[in-house]
């Protein structure tokens, strides 16, 4: 039996209908897997052992209940086969706290996400290594630097490096009187730089989520922003709506792909908006329930099929 160990939010706080968490667990026992649940906040390091206060947990496919704790107890996470890093941003100290924990069990333990590698790929600064694929991108909180480049690319939009779902973005017209405020804002409330990006008015068509598994592209959502507004995040009103890929779009993925599987990074899901990249998100990708619910694969089933793999090589070469 594989022990899996699930490092993610309260459980009371879950969407049940779109949790790509939820998904792989439900998928996991139904191989037969052992599930184990606890919150990052529970995890202790002793000396050179990594433990955390941990539920035996069973998942139902039922909104009514759908899950079940056994009573907590202390776990010896190098005892378990496989931890899934599935706590949702924010990308802060303690997330990278427990990357760092993590990495304490990797000669043992699989642990998908790989830890190192969630910590080194912040998803709004990875991305910058693929600057022919993006849209003009500037990470900066220098005004100067912020309005050299809105000068030069028209409209811009401004979000918080380490912001999550959606929260605190901005669109800043080509001449805006809230510009200085929106900047001064920023300044007050975020201590890291900011990324700006020239604004694509093709948001309003679709910011489109591709889900890739071990490197490889096995299913896309197309998220459509609300009526007057620019954020098509589900969370903030988006609606998701079946798509299928662009050749631009598997060229992306296909430079994306190598350095994915050889970072260790086994659930990515990235965005693209009008053919240009503009995140990659290694933290807690979502979109695994949309895809499924909209008749699309359920990737559930390949992403366990590619942790069972890695696990055998693992063991084989422990």
């Amino acid at each position: 039996m594989i022990d899996v160990a699930v490092q993610m939010d309260p459980l009371e706080k879950i969407n049940f209908a779109g949790d790509s968490t939820f998904a792989l667990m439900l998928e996991a026992q139904r191989r037969g897997c052992r599930l184990w649940h606890y919150t990052p906040d529970r995890l202790s390091l002793d000396g050179g052992a990594l433990k955390a206060v941990a539920h035996y947990i069973t998942v139902f496919d039922d909104p009514s209940r759908y899950y079940e704790l056994g009573p907590s107890r202390e776990l010896d996470l190098s005892a378990v086969d496989v931890v899934l890093l599935r706590q949702d941003p924010p990308f802060d100290l303690a997330y990278i706290t427990s990357t760092h924990f993590l990495e304490k069990i990797q000669s043992r333990v699989l642990v998908v996400n790989d830890p190192a590698n969630v910590r080194n790929a912040p998803e709004k600064i990875f991305v910058m290594e693929f600057p022919d694929l993006m849209p003009p991108t500037l990470l900066t909180r220098e005004r100067g630097a912020i309005e050299a480049f809105r000068a030069e690319h028209g409209e811009i939009v401004m979000k918080p490096l380490y912001g999550h779902g959606g929260a605190s973005v901005f669109k800043v017209a080509t001449s805006d009187p809230n510009f200085g405020s929106l900047f001064d804002l920023f300044s007050t409330t975020f201590r890291e730089p900011w990324v700006v990006q020239q604004f694509l008015p093709a948001v309003s068509e679709g910011d489109k989520r591709i889900l890739l598994v071990d490197g490889e592209a096995l299913g896309a959502i197309n998220r459509i922003p609300a009526e007057n507004d620019i954020r098509s995040n589900m969370v903030r009103g988006g609606a998701a709506a079946a798509t299928a890929l662009t050749d631009r779009e598997r060229e992306i993925c296909a430079r994306l792909g190598p350095e994915l599987k050889r970072r260790g990074l086994l659930f990515v899901g990235i965005d693209v908006i009008d053919g240009y990249l503009t995140e990659i998100n290694v933290t807690s990708p979502t979109g695994l329930r949309a895809l499924s619910r909209l008749g699309g694969p359920d990737l559930a089933a390949p992403i366990l099929d590619a942790i069972e793999a890695k696990l055998r090589n693992l063991r084989k070469n422990a």
